[in-house]
């Protein structure tokens, strides 16, 4: 008889740890305290004037956890911010560029360290600057190495992005590569006349280098850049919202541009300004920005990823694919990062940043090991952390770039940097 209290005792521990590990399994990042806290983070953003309107929506493990918009995405007009609003999305345009080109590597179509060259001839040439002689003649030499699709997939290809910079930048701005009436190709040819301003892989410099990779990806299909983007990638994921130009029927839903001004208030960019690139058709369709899109197209598409490639029986690319992505592929040698180091404890990818470590202060932007990111010049943000499972998009249309609101956004997610636990 003794051996029954024992076997009580087996199967309460039993029940018992079965509890526990629920959950622990069950816990989740978004509750009601984070939930409150979103609502109240970008209400504060909004109440303060810090911006017109804004939004967000959040997935964990592939159900929608949390979404919410507050103030206007017209404020003149008094249209308030909305799921629908469609927003200029910039360079997280990138992300869906490198995808693209990722679907073509997979084919075997090329291989990372391949020098550019040998798939885009307006490229062999390149010549570095490296200063000024005392009579004022540019130094010019030959590039240390060849320039590789990995440079452009993580920036160290050496283009220049600055018209300020000294002999390089009048030449920049002068040939216009980015000009809207450029081709991709007439992009190519234009960007490959001008020297570069460092070695390729010696530093970390933001440019055209994914404007370049949709060059390659055009160049490799055979087919238009925004055709193969919408056959391979936007129609099978349903990202009918996700387009450079929007039709008239739709431009009622596309958010107003506004700008920080002197006093931290906000003025609009006249619409014939900042809203050109998306109300006409341009010959230009570049892989580096100018998509617009709605939270829940961009949500998608981070769906896709955190699932390692695949959504509603969609393969877009292969989990090995996605982690290859997802990986640092910046070296440790690369000491001149520009304001990359902004983003926290960060390296590179294929077109995301990537978290290396933990927060180090409850200063820099908060996030988990292992999740990769991106975000847009008008203050968009969106970040994928597949060991939560979580996707978070963020918008706002916001100039300049405001980092403190991402900032404020990933703290009301995960809680403040002491109670993080991650």
């Amino acid at each position: 008889m003794r051996r029954y209290p024992l076997l009580i005792m087996a199967i309460m521990l039993i029940l018992t740890s079965c509890t526990a590990n629920e959950s622990t399994t069950s816990q989740s990042i978004i509750g009601a305290e984070a939930t409150a806290r979103i609502d109240s983070t970008l209400n504060s953003f909004v109440e303060t004037g810090a911006v017109a309107g804004t939004s967000a929506l959040i997935f964990e493990d592939g159900e929608e956890v949390y979404f919410n918009a507050f103030g206007y995405a017209d404020r003149g007009n008094q249209v308030p911010m909305d799921r629908n609003t469609i927003v200029q999305i910039f360079s997280m345009t990138k992300p869906i560029t490198g995808v693209a080109l990722m679907t073509l590597y997979e084919e075997g179509a090329f291989q990372l360290d391949e020098p550019v060259d040998k798939y885009l001839p307006e490229f062999s040439d390149l010549q570095v600057f490296e200063g000024l002689e005392d009579n004022g003649d540019p130094i010019l030499v030959e590039p240390g190495r060849a320039l590789t699709i990995r440079d452009l997939t993580r920036h160290t290809s050496g283009f220049a992005n600055d018209t300020g910079q000294e002999y390089v930048g009048p030449l920049l701005e002068q040939a216009a590569p980015m000009n809207r009436e450029n081709t991709l190709t007439q992009f190519a040819e234009k960007l490959g006349s001008l020297p570069l301003v460092f070695h390729p892989g010696e530093e970390w410099y933001y440019g055209p280098s994914v404007d370049v990779q949709a060059v390659l990806v055009e160049r490799l299909s055979g087919q238009p850049f925004d055709e193969y983007v919408r056959e391979h990638i936007l129609d099978p994921l349903g990202m009918n919202e996700t387009r450079y130009f929007v039709p008239e029927g739709d431009r009622e839903r596309l958010a107003a541009t506004y700008r920080s001004t002197e006093g931290d208030s906000l003025a609009r960019v006249p619409d014939e300004q900042a809203k050109a690139f998306n109300t006409n058709r341009w010959p230009l369709t570049p892989g580096g920005w100018g998509y617009t899109s709605t939270l829940d197209d961009y949500m998608t598409f981070a769906q896709m990823l955190v699932h390692e490639g695949e959504l509603n029986g969609e393969q877009i690319l292969k989990p090995e694919t996605v982690k290859l992505m997802a990986t640092n592929h910046l070296s440790e040698d690369v000491t001149e990062r520009r304001w990359l180091p902004s983003k926290g404890q960060v390296g590179f990818g294929i077109d995301f940043a990537v978290r290396l470590r933990p927060p180090a202060s409850a200063e820099e932007n908060n996030g988990v090991v292992g999740e990769f990111f991106w975000d847009g010049a008008a203050s968009t943000l969106f970040w994928v952390d597949p060991k939560n499972e979580l996707t978070a998009v963020f918008f706002v249309q916001k100039f300049p770039f405001d980092g403190r609101l991402h900032k404020d956004f990933r703290d009301a997610v995960y809680g403040s940097f002491d109670q993080t636990e991650l």
